[in-house]
């Protein structure tokens, strides 16, 4: 409404107070152009229509007519797309008048995998205990609703009633009969032709359709069912191919027409809906989301550092998404055997040396002896001459290790911050800032109960704007978000991205965003971009490998609208590229950088991008992708221009023309996402590393031109990262590992295992952290070793997790799934990781049957893991631990069943 002035356009829609629905006629396709095309609307009109006006508040894109074309008589509206909308429109009218008291609200809840001991999954959030929170204040709020007695006895209504009679993961609170489903499924035809007749075999007795969840008065909790059947991975919904189970759209029927919900609120990052067959942007009635969605109003909690997945949710499900506050910020510290070490280290540290050298020799074996314990250097052979060297070295590790920031337990909407964990997460947004003025955690504590006065004047803007921070950390916009949203009114927009990066994302309880598309990458992440890159090839040259000719590089749509664009510029900076622009300064195309300012050879990248940077960024996708055709027909001598050689080569090896020889970015087939190897390793469905490789490829092999159509190009890949000499992937965010997420091992591990498959040996794998300062680059294994040094094995990190009790154990198990993960597909993950995982968690008994009373099912697979991890040949233990590691998982497994 603004024209390019988002600050007028937000003022002008918080005064009428009402959802801002972004509509699009086709104005760059004619409508049986965007009929067939699998991405739906095409990148620029995407841009156009629809991310820019997301920087506003809007929400719900819905294409609702256009062009026929020369011989279909000009524009017209589309009727199936106009009903919709008017559905829509008049639901969203109706959520507005309703009495608070009169509306029902269904709250939905995510399991992935599908089991109980999953139950309640949402990056960075306490479910239970926010959903309590939420009940408690919808019934302030005049809603007619039953609150428990406490999130436990929440969790164990939604979780436990009658699961056991059913075989379920939750509480079953309505049976639909087959032949009911049958009559009403719109869809039934298309399901079946996927999942067979009805009732299929997710979620059903064989008589019923089972909906897991609980109804407290006009509030239904309910948790979504599985993407597509548990155990079979390779059927999964992140497929254009598939369809919705019967379970998952009876699931939504029953929503909207059995128990009638004004609302639908999905709680947490995230669910399935979004990620169903269909097209990326503007869909139309084939689209799964659209179809279990419908017409319903949809709200989304999700959190504040993750705007891309939120786009998709906003783009492909019509979400209005409400942000949620990602955990507090802390110093790993140390613990146990490490801060003996630090004390050992600072007595060698304080001794001088007497005239034989006598004083500090006598420590060196005992400093060897400890770092040893904690597997931070080999026990033997002893140090000699060169222990001033490695303990040096020793001691900067232990440091790092010291100062390192975590994550420290979970967030709960609608509980702020506590004043220690403000003053930490500020101190860890302000290092810079406060560096040279005492310890960051001590000056925040002096500006936030002195002043700004009471510290250097030359800080008088950052204690401003700490004190400013420290008020909306202690206050909660969450839950005053969600009454907003669920009322039918504006939520206004505020950017996405890490709290430690982007202060901005505060106050929380607003609808998230992204960068501008139109400029990513932005000058400032070119010129980082520059230096990450030599500092990524200066240690592949120190680590003995010289000036690599090919790269692989994985590319994330959030990690890129959450730094504007940092990892594309660093693939441009490789190929000596940059962005081309024009008078407005918004990004068209890319030109290359001349040889003799690059001042080295055109490096050859291969990227595999993820299907949500596919759908959100395709302007920067046909960057790329342009730059790399660009170089490919450069006239430059070979050894200076490796992406032409290569070209050349693979053009004449496979017969094809240069232009499809210099495709060089992959990812799946449009309107597809994922490469299946998180639900391969989840399951243990896979027998061979080659399996995993074999996956990969077939999942994203399909290669993007300047065109920014997907073409299958299994061949082209495999060919490619034959040549490959090194992996590489930035680290953006403090709140997420490599051990973290799935998704590290699905691409980054996926890639690595297919280059040794086509290569025949192993590769370096390396991990740019950007999380802090100008940037370091370690290789995978030293980053493994520090996460699970701070995290994992650290009790700061998995106690804050573990207060959380059932949630707590699966983030820890997840961990333990990822490092298998990475193993598979990496194989750099060091066997002390298992040893010590087994000690912490599985053979300490104390710790085994906490775990196992707080989430039996996380805590029996924690065990299973480990034993899986030594099945595979990932970690040899002696004898002794083995056994007993069989006798833990078989004591787990007993009592998960009620043996015992």
């Amino acid at each position: 409404p603004a024209y390019n002035d988002s600050k007028a356009a937000i003022a002008t829609l918080t005064a009428l107070d009402v959802p801002y629905m972004v509509l699009q006629p086709l104005e760059l396709q004619t409508v049986a152009q965007w009929e067939n095309d699998p991405r739906g609307l095409v990148p620029l009109q995407a841009t156009l229509q629809v991310a820019i006006p997301e920087l506003e508040g809007a929400t719900g894109p819905m294409v609702f007519g256009g062009s026929r074309g020369s011989e279909g008589g000009g524009a017209v509206a589309l009727p199936e797309r106009v009903e919709r909308l008017a559905d829509r429109l008049a639901k969203l009218v109706a959520l507005r008048q309703s009495a608070r008291a009169d509306r029902k609200v269904a709250i939905v809840t995510f399991a992935f995998p599908p089991n109980a001991g999953n139950a309640g999954t949402a990056a960075y959030l306490a479910v239970f205990e926010s959903l309590f929170r939420l009940l408690q204040r919808l019934k302030i709020e005049g809603y007619q609703v039953d609150v428990p007695e406490s999130s436990d006895a929440l969790r164990e209504m939604l979780l436990g009633g009658n699961a056991a009679q059913y075989g379920t993961i939750g509480n079953v609170h309505a049976a639909i009969p087959v032949d009911d489903h049958v009559r009403r499924e719109r869809y039934l035809v298309d399901i079946e032709r996927v999942w067979g007749p009805a009732p299929g075999a997710q979620l059903t007795d064989g008589r019923h359709l089972l909906v897991i969840g609980r109804q407290f008065g006009n509030v239904f909790i309910g948790v979504q069912p599985g993407f597509g059947i548990e155990g079979d991975p390779m059927r999964l919904l992140y497929n254009r191919e598939l369809a919705a189970t019967h379970a998952f759209s009876a699931f939504y029927r029953w929503i909207r027409e059995d128990f009638a919900a004004h609302a639908v609120l999905h709680f947490g990052t995230h669910g399935a809906l979004e990620f169903m067959p269909g097209k990326q942007v503007g869909l139309d009635g084939r689209c799964w989301p659209d179809r279990m969605i419908t017409d319903l109003p949809n709200i989304y909690l999700y959190a504040s550092n993750n705007p891309a997945e939120g786009a998709l949710a906003k783009r492909r499900s019509g979400a209005t998404l409400v942000s949620y506050l990602t955990p507090p910020i802390a110093h790993a510290g140390l613990y146990r055997g490490l801060l003996d070490l630090k004390a050992t280290l600072e007595r060698w540290r304080s001794l001088e040396q007497d005239a034989d050298g006598a004083t500090r020799d006598a420590l060196v074996e005992l400093i060897q002896a400890q770092a040893a314990a904690v597997d931070l250097v080999p026990a033997a052979p002893l140090w000699n001459g060169d222990a001033p060297d490695r303990i040096s070295a020793l001691v900067d590790r232990v440091l790092e290790l010291e100062y390192t920031l975590i994550p420290n337990g979970l967030h709960v909407v609608g509980e702020p911050m506590t004043g220690p964990q403000r003053t930490e997460t500020l101190a860890a947004m302000f290092l810079d800032e406060l560096a040279g003025h005492g310890t960051p955690a001590e000056v925040v504590r002096t500006i936030l109960t002195s002043g700004a006065s009471a510290v250097d004047p030359a800080l008088g803007t950052t204690a401003a704007t700490i004190i400013r921070l420290d008020g909306l950390l202690a206050a909660d916009g969450e839950l005053e978000g969600l009454v907003r949203a669920l009322d039918g009114r504006y939520i206004v927009p505020a950017p996405g991205g890490d709290l430690l990066r982007t202060p901005e994302v505060l106050p929380t309880g607003r609808n998230v965003h992204g960068f501008d598309p139109g400029r990513l990458p932005s000058v400032a992440a070119m010129a980082a971009a520059k230096r990450q890159v030599e500092l990524l090839l200066e240690r592949h040259d120190a680590d003995g490998h010289g000036l690599p000719k090919t790269i692989g590089l994985v590319l994330w749509g959030t990690d890129n609208l959450k730094n504007e664009g940092q990892p594309i510029a660093q693939a441009l900076a490789l190929l000596g590229a940059e962005p081309r622009t024009d008078a407005l300064g918004r990004i068209v195309g890319a030109k290359l950088v001349p040889l003799a300012e690059l001042r080295r050879p055109r490096i050859d990248v291969v990227l595999t991008v993820s299907g949500v940077f596919r759908d959100l960024l395709p302007l920067q996708l046909r960057l790329l992708a342009e730059a790399a055709l660009l170089a490919a027909q450069a006239d430059e001598p070979a050894e200076m221009n490796y992406i032409r050689s290569h070209a050349l080569a693979v053009a004449e090896e496979q017969e094809i023309p240069l232009a499809t020889a210099a495709l060089r970015v992959f990812s799946n087939d449009d309107g597809a996402y994922g490469a299946n190897l998180g639900l391969l390793v989840e399951n243990g469905a896979w027998e061979t590393e080659e399996q995993l490789a074999d996956t990969f490829v077939r999942r994203k092999g399909f290669a993007y031109g300047v065109e920014g159509k997907a073409l299958a190009a299994p061949a082209l890949l495999r060919s490619l990262l034959k040549r490959t000499e090194l992996s590489y992937q930035n680290l953006e965010s403090v709140e997420l590992g490599v051990t973290d997420l799935d998704q590290y091992f699905e691409l980054l591990g996926g890639m690595t295992r297919t280059m040794k498959q086509e290569r025949g040996t192993s590769v370096p794998v390396y991990i740019g952290d950007q999380t802090r300062g100008t940037g370091s680059v370690r290789t995978l294994e030293e980053q493994v070793a520090l996460e699970t040094r701070t995290r994992l094995l650290n009790p700061k990190w998995y106690e804050g997790l573990l207060q959380y009790g059932h949630e707590g154990v699966r983030q820890v198990e997840q961990s333990v799934t990822n490092a298998l993960g990475l193993s598979a597909t990496t194989g750099k993950v060091p066997e002390w990781v298992y040893q010590r995982i087994g000690e912490t968690f599985v053979l300490d008994e104390a710790m085994r049957e906490r775990l196992a009373a707080l989430n039996p099912q996380a805590a029996t697979r924690m065990a299973q893991r480990l034993l899986e991890a030594n099945d595979r040949g990932y970690w040899s233990p002696d004898d002794a631990t083995l056994d007993a590691l069989r006798a833990a998982s078989d004591a787990l497994e007993d009592r998960l069943e009620g043996v015992a």
